[in-house]
């Protein structure tokens, strides 16, 4: 039997009830291999479908985030998963979970219950048939992008002979903590991370990394996967901006940032002239669009000044991964 639309919403609101983060503590299990991360980590990720109303389906996306032991959040996306569908300010609903029998099990206090197994998410209440959302994997539509003719390629998985302090894991990615010889003005950038699994962590050390434009303007990178998508979570431009949405996937999914970058202006005697502006893809979706940089953002390069700069990747002390990072230097 179906419900109508305000009775399905408000059953769905309350399974995915507020709650409050857990803290983080020293020590914390860190994983770069999907073989080696349990369980929990098989049953975090991305879940959709549609969900049956009275006016008819509506697509619905839910984000899993496990917290470790045996301990999830889940947060719940009326129109789909952000980015597809669900826009920073719409509604959404969160719930706690926890492994049951093999099962990760999440309640609402009216009786609605969440159940993943055999990859989806199995939504119910009042002892209707279930709504299933089935676990998805997205991936960037500029993953893998080849460099184009008259790029410059700092990395292909071959060497770090463009980076001062590179160092490769993994035989061919490319460790946090290191700085591109090359230095840019204007330019276009591609490049690739991995943020790994550390299902205990919180906040900021949680795959803590951030690509430093001209080593003056950090784009955070960070596990904030099914997080709020702050200014100093993946993709925001650090104590600056926030992403005009959270993009984050889960961890050890690769993510793309594509970014578009103007070097601010100065007059022979050396003041600014014109502010630096960037637009940013991330995952393929636009989170900033020719947006202006009026300053630099903490860290990096002591200030803003004329010239060049390279392309700093921050160590945070986390074993967050690059790959596939070309430039195309603007005329």
């Amino acid at each position: 039997m179906l419900l109508n639309s305000g009775r399905m919403i408000a059953a769905l609101c309350v399974l995915f009830a507020a709650t409050v983060a857990r803290s983080a503590e020293p020590g914390l299990p860190t994983f770069t291999s999907a073989d080696e991360a349990g369980a929990d980590f098989a049953i975090q990720g991305e879940y959709v479908g549609e969900v049956n109303t009275g006016d008819g389906p509506m697509p619905f996306g839910v984000q899993v985030l496990a917290l470790g032991d045996g301990k999830f959040r889940a947060v719940a996306y009326p129109g789909g998963l952000p980015g597809a569908g669900w826009k920073r300010g719409d509604d959404k609903h969160v719930a706690e979970g926890k492994m049951e029998n093999g099962q990760a099990v999440f309640s609402g206090d009216d009786g609605g219950q969440g159940v993943v197994k055999d990859g989806a998410l199995h939504v119910s209440h009042g002892g209707g048939k279930a709504s299933v959302l089935k676990k998805v994997e997205r991936k960037s539509e500029t993953l893998g992008e080849e460099a184009p003719d008259g790029a410059i390629v700092l990395f292909d998985g071959s060497s770090t002979d463009h980076f001062v302090d590179g160092k490769l894991v993994e035989e061919n990615l490319l460790a946090s903590g290191c700085a591109s010889k090359e230095e840019m003005k204007d330019h276009t950038m591609h490049i690739e991370f991995r943020t790994p699994f550390m299902p205990t962590a919180t906040g900021q050390a949680r795959g803590n990394s951030g690509v430093y434009v001209q080593d003056r303007y950090e784009i955070q990178v960070l596990d904030s996967f099914a997080l709020e998508g702050e200014n100093n979570e993946c993709g925001g431009l650090y104590s600056m901006k926030a992403p005009a949405v959270n993009m984050c996937y889960p961890p050890l999914a690769w993510q793309t940032y594509d970014i578009d970058f103007t070097a601010a202006k100065f007059d022979a005697a050396g003041k600014k002239t014109s502010n630096a502006r960037l637009t940013l893809l991330h995952n393929g979706v636009k989170i900033y669009d020719d947006m202006e940089l009026a300053d630099k953002t903490p860290g990096g390069a002591p200030q803003e000044a004329p010239g060049v700069g390279p392309l700093k990747l921050q160590d945070h002390g986390n074993p967050v991964a690059f790959r596939n990072i070309w430039i195309v230097e603007k005329k």
